[in-house]
């Protein structure tokens, strides 16, 4: 036998001495972003579109656009109108509501205040 290190002594050792830090919990949460709305803006991540409908497989190409998503971040509002909306609610907006973006592979919508159309309690 020999006194080899195992691989997994080796990554250990290695990534606390070379400030390495991952983490293996694959499953998302949605902290604190980094990126804050101006004015009357919010920062929407919508929800998945429906993958099955009574059974039957919906290719990408069939699918619409979900009209509902979570505010994830929201502007302060404007001086002549004040944010109603927060973080955490569940809204309903337009069909071509808000401008799309992408942060850390997640597809996100941002749009003004006005362009929501209600909120889901």
């Amino acid at each position: 036998m020999t006194d080899k290190p195992s691989v997994r002594h080796f990554w250990h050792t290695f990534r606390y001495k070379n400030g390495c830090n991952i983490d293996f919990n694959h499953s998302k949460k949605h902290n604190k972003m980094n990126i804050k709305p101006l004015a009357d803006r919010v920062l929407v991540l919508p929800a998945p579109a429906e993958e099955k409908v009574g059974g039957i497989i919906i290719p990408d190409t069939a699918k619409e656009k979900p009209l509902r998503g979570k505010i994830i971040a929201a502007g302060n509002g404007t001086k002549d109108e004040q944010m109603v909306l927060k973080e955490g609610d569940v809204v309903l907006y337009g069909k071509y509501a808000g401008t799309e973006i992408e942060l850390d592979g997640e597809k996100y919508l941002i749009m003004r205040q006005s362009d929501v159309l209600a909120v889901i309690e």
